[in-house]
Parts: structure tokens; sequence; C-alpha cells
């Protein structure tokens, strides 16, 4: 079936010069040629290496001109992808060479002369293919029968079934022949693009603009183009009319790659990866990366992308430092993301790690082992290399480079060196690697720590000399900070911004200091026991030892009150799952109806955002304050006995007031005002 005449209109521009596209179906490619030749496609790719120019000595023959078309290249009825086919026209050049006559020659050298002159010409057609993302070359053999065999003369083309191409790259053909004749033809063709994908940078985020009519239908996939990995999808929709579509600087990896296509039969897919060279992609790809232990001896580098790079095994002791390369057993070598590699080691350990490196720049460093054999361990690394005549060293690995165990040197290694030998010998050593040329042995050093504990035991007495004496010159401050009173905060999470609010007032009173309970701050224990559970059990606490609960009244809360007052049994499945405000109706109710609350509860409100008549009466059995103009007294009813003196007391309340007063600011914003905000994510296209 033909491309429909939209789909060309929007690839070739508004006055294409095709109406439709020839349908190739299957994946394999074939050639054929002009009658009276014949020609033969070799299986399989050739790297793509340019010819020799030479003269040959009889007649060859050489491309005249090259000829391309696009085509639709259909593996599927519905997937189809942009072909070009190419057509080489080829002539004859060159004469058979004739021998020079000698007085001697018979009449077989003669016969020998005349076969050339009635032979076919063979020769090869070198076909090479050149786009952003693909380079291929083909071999086709083509024979010419002897009668076409005339220099000058043209004797047809070889047509050859199909490179594969994406739409709006730009694609670069060569052809020549072997033998070659001084002759080679190139051809550079810009396919078709489709102007209605644009790619744009705003910021930290990147824009996919899609560009259509309001009634097309166009689907959009984002997928990681791995190497030797079927393309699943990372986002996809299907979309009508122009769009947007967001995304933020972190989801952006080299293979990132953009597919678009009209959702209309045997549309055409044009697929984009313009990410490839981007540094943040490639700085996302490295934090994307990691590395995984597969017991017993395995691991692998997970990676959305293929990455450049190299891996090693390196030893990291307990004391810190650079961890050290081990040339043996894992010596440098590529890493293949995505597969499972292997150790050739006899025992893991946790002091070793794996070093991912890439263009001599380490990126990752991992000690695998850390979570199955626990952490550091205070070892010491001994590697032994064997020499040709079964003679073998051993040294020790530290910062400072392997040191030979009986030597002089002032290093850890050299001092113990002896016992470590000893060590080995009876077999209190670990056998990490052996191999031809040497082993490697983890040797525990917890018994070569010195024992001197005088020095030390004189600077911990000193020590907590030091720090009694500080106790005594705080103990006002110690005592006051003992007696730090609790309180449980309530409230009615009417909006973002009173909840900002809320959470700002909580912040300033934990500086004063208090204890301060509030569901801002525990909403994964409130969502997995449920607000009644949660306030229960902090309103027992927070009573028992002797602090106060809060209750903050909103518009919201006094809303809540009045129903509850009105009809509690009605109410009592109204309020949501996790508002605590609501769920602890039910027990404050009673407290304040028997007589319960003075001394437990106060209230207070927002002189700004409620009217002080507001509060319900049965709440004014307790204080009720206004915030801020009220909050020096707020925060005696808070602390409780044994309060600052007035003027610490005036400082704390001028603290908490310049602390709240950006957030009241924010709720007191007029209504209609817009709030700054982004769309993050893919999803962000489908609000556009």
């Amino acid at each position: 079936m033909p491309v429909p005449w939209f789909l060309l209109s929007l690839a070739l521009g508004r006055s294409p010069v095709v109406l439709s596209l020839e349908r190739i179906v299957g994946p394999q490619d074939t050639a054929r040629c002009s009658p009276g030749l014949s020609c033969h496609l070799w299986d399989g790719d050739l790297f793509c290496l340019p010819g020799s120019i030479v003269s040959a000595p009889g007649p060859v023959l050489v491309p005249t001109r090259l000829q391309t078309e696009l085509v639709l290249r259909c593996h599927q009825e519905t997937d189809c992808g942009l072909c070009v086919r190419v057509a080489v026209h080829l002539a004859v050049r060159g004469h058979w060479e004739e021998p020079k006559d000698e007085e001697g020659i018979g009449r077989a050298a003669d016969s020998e002369r005349e076969e050339p002159r009635n032979a076919s010409l063979q020769a090869q057609v070198l076909l090479s293919f050149h786009s952003y993302t693909t380079a291929r070359c083909v071999l086709l053999e083509v024979e010419v029968p002897a009668a076409l065999v005339q220099s000058g003369q043209s004797v047809g083309s070889v047509v050859f079934d199909c490179f594969e191409a994406a739409l709006g790259t730009e694609v670069q053909i060569w052809s020549y022949t072997q033998p070659t004749y001084q002759k080679e033809l190139n051809f550079t063709q810009q396919l078709p693009a489709l102007p209605w994908l644009n790619v744009s940078a705003d910021g930290d985020d990147v824009h996919l603009v899609l560009d259509v009519s309001e009634e097309q239908h166009v689907g959009l996939s984002l997928y990681w183009d791995q190497v030797k990995s079927p393309t699943k999808p990372w986002w996809h929709r299907n979309l009508t009319g122009p769009h947007t579509i967001t995304l933020n600087h972190t989801d952006l990896v080299p293979c990132l790659c953009i597919q678009v296509w009209p959702l209309e039969p045997d549309s055409v897919r044009t697929s984009i990866c313009p990410f490839r060279k981007d540094p943040r992609a490639h700085r996302n790809l490295w934090r994307a990366a990691r590395l995984r232990l597969l017991p017993p001896r395995g691991w692998r580098l997970d990676a959305p992308c293929s990455l450049s790079a190299e891996a090693t095994l390196c030893w990291q002791a307990l004391g810190g430092g650079p961890c050290q390369p081990l040339v043996p057993p894992l010596s440098q070598e590529n890493v293949t993301v995505n597969k499972a590699l292997e150790f050739p080691l006899l025992k893991g350990h946790p002091n070793l790690c794996v070093q991912v490196s890439s263009w001599e720049k380490l990126q990752l460093q991992e000690c695998l082992w850390s979570d199955s054999l626990g952490p550091l361990k205070d070892d010491m690394l001994l590697v032994e290399t064997r020499g040709p005549q079964n003679n073998t060293s051993l040294c020790a690995l530290e910062p400072s480079g392997c040191t030979p165990l009986l030597s002089r040197a002032s290093t850890r290694a050299a001092r113990v060196g002896e016992h470590l030998l000893q060590d080995l010998q009876s077999g209190q050593c670990l056998q990490l690697w052996d191999g031809d040329l040497g082993a490697l042995w983890a040797c525990p050093m917890n018994k070569y720590t010195h024992q001197r504990w005088a020095l030390v035991w004189l600077a911990c007495l000193l020590l907590a000399a030091v720090l009694f004496l500080l106790l005594l010159l705080k103990k006002d401050h110690v005592k006051a900070a003992a007696k730090s009173r609790a309180a449980l905060l309530l409230y009615s999470a009417d909006d973002e911004g009173f909840e900002r609010l809320v959470g700002a007032l909580a912040s300033a009173l934990c500086q004063l200091p208090l204890r301060v309970a509030v569901d801002l701050w525990s909403r994964r224990e409130l969502s997995a026991h449920g607000p009644l559970a949660w306030f229960h059990a902090q309103r027992r606490q927070t009573l028992q030892e002797g602090g106060v609960v809060v209750l903050l009244f909103s518009p919201g809360a006094v809303a809540l009150c009045h129903e509850w007052l009105q009809d509690s049994a009605s109410a009592s499945g109204v309020h949501s799952p996790h508002d605590a405000f609501a769920a602890s109706l039910s027990c404050v109710l009673p407290d304040f109806l028997q007589g319960r609350a003075p001394g437990r509860y106060i209230g207070a409100y927002f002189d700004s955002l409620l009217r002080p008549d507001a509060v319900p009466t049965l709440f004014r059995a307790v204080p009720v304050f206004a915030l801020p103009s009220q909050l020096p007294d707020f925060l005696r009813a808070l602390q409780g006995p044994g309060v600052p003196r007035p003027g610490r007391l005036a400082d704390r309340a001028e603290q908490v007031s310049r602390a709240l007063q950006p957030a009241l600011d924010c709720c007191l914003r007029p209504p209609g005002t817009p709030e700054t905000g982004r769309e993050m994510g893919p999803e962000a296209g489908d609000r556009t």
C-alpha cells in the first residue's frame, strides 16, 4: 500500500515530487542486475575499507553513475522504515593487452592468446554507506558476457535493496569496483526530515516541541537505545495536536532517543538521539550506573546505556586512603554493561573492591562483599610473586607500595614482617587467589595491635575530667534542658499554605526548647498506624510527661468542631483518613464536656486568619491565645512552671514571630495570585 499523501507532505514538504513509496517486505537484502548480466550478493557486512586505485592491465568494469531511490522496508504489516535503494551503472574501460609476437611461439601460444578475448569479464562492486549512526559495506559480484566486453561500452546496471536510514539524516554512498581503474563515485543525499519535532533547552529542563495540526494523531516514544538489547519504550503516548513534553535534565542519558510517527497504517517512523554528546547526559549515565555482586563470584555493571570503561580489583585498607589496584587477578579489561562477569577468586573478602574507570578517570568504586561479609577488616594483603625458576617473593600491599616482608622500612608491615611470614606458613592467612604468576593472601593484623594503653587511659581520664568540669559549669543549662516540656500540636490541614505556617510554628517552638509533636513530621507513622492510633499514642505520652495539647484553630478546624458538636455520630466518618485533627475530636470533645481540659489543653489561632469570636464557646474553658500578638503569653503557658525571665521570654517571642512572618505572608496572599511552578517529567506533556 502506498504511503498516504499526508505522510509524504509532512516528510517531503508542501510540494512533494513523489506521491508513494514502494514497499519491500522482509528484512533480507537483495541484488539484481540488467538483462545479460549476472550478479551475486555476498552475505554479511564487510569492513568499510577504501579500495586501492591502480591501473589494471586489461579491460575492467567501472561505475559511471550512482542513482538512489527511497523505498519502505516493512518487517511487519505496520512496522515500516525508510530505506535507500542504490543503482550503479557500469561500463567497460580498457582493452585486452596484446602480447608481443616472438619467433618460436607455436600454435599453442596463439590459442592461449585468443582465449581471454572470448572470456567473460568479472568484477566486484563495493558499496559503502555512511550515516550519523550507521556504517555498512556490501559486496556484489558481477559477470559480463564476452559479447559485451568492448571498451567504452555501457553494459547495464546493478541494483541493491537496500540501506536502512532514519528520516532527517544525511547519508553518503561510495561505489568502486575491483580491480579498479582510477574511478570512484560518491554521492551525498539528505533524507527528508519531519519538521514537526524540535528539541530545545530552557535552563535545567529540555522541551520536546511537537508542532502538528490540531486534528493530527501522532505516537511518541522515549526509549534507551541499547546495544544487543531489545528496545523497550521508557515512555509512550498517543497524542493529538501540538504538545510540549518537558524532561528534567536528570532524565537525560546519551542513549535516550525519541521516536515519532503518525498514527496511520504503514507510517514512517523517525528516530533521533539528540543527547549523545550532551555532557549532562554522560554525567547522569555514571550517576545511574551501579555495581552489583552476583554470588558466589560474579558481578555486573548495570547502566541504561553502553559505556566505554575498564574495571579492575583493588584492596581497601581499614585505615582509609586510596584503594590499591591489583593487577592480578583482574587486569584492566573493557566492561560490558548489563552482563554477568566473574572474578577469578578463590574466596571473597570485604576489603576487595571494584574500580570502574573511563578515559583514565575513576568513575565508580564499590566494595561488593561488604554487605555479605561485613565491614572492612584490619587485614594485611600479601602479594606472592613466582619467578621462572620456582623462586618466590612476598610483599605487603600498603599505601606507599608493596613492602617486602623482611625489609627494614619503617612501615607497619615491615615491623611485623617475620610474624606475618610465620602466620602464612602456619595457615593462618586466607588465600584469595592462586595463579601461575603468584597468589594473594589476607592475613589478620588484630593481634599485632600495640598494647601500650597507658597514654590512652591517661588521655581518657583527662578527657573525662574536662567533660565533668564542663558539666558543672553548665549545670543550670542542663537542668533547664531536662525540664523542657512536651507539646502536641493539633491542626486542620486547610490548605498547603496553612500547613507551611504550622510547620514554621512547630520548628520555631523546638528552639525554645520544647519537645514538639506534629503530624507533619510523622507522616510515615501516620500512614502505617492511622491518625486515631497516632493521636492516642502521642496524647498519652504528652500528658504522662506533664505536657500540654495545643489546639490550633483555623476556619477548617472551626467547621469540623461545629460538625462534631451538632452531630458527632454522623461526623465520625466524614473526615479524611489522614486528618489527625478530625480523628482527635472524638477524644478531645469528651475532655472539654466533662471538665478535664483545664491544665491539659490550651488553644491558639492566627488573628489575621480567624476572628476571636469564631472559636467555639466550649473550647474557651482553657486559655485561647491570638498569634502573633499574644506570643509571650502563649509561650509562658506552653513552658509552664520555671519559665525564663520576662526579658528572655520577650526575646524568644520576637524570635518565633520572625520565623512565622514569611509563612504568614504566604497565607495572606490575595486570592488569584499565581504561584510559580514547573512541570517535571514526561507527564507534563499531557497538561500542555
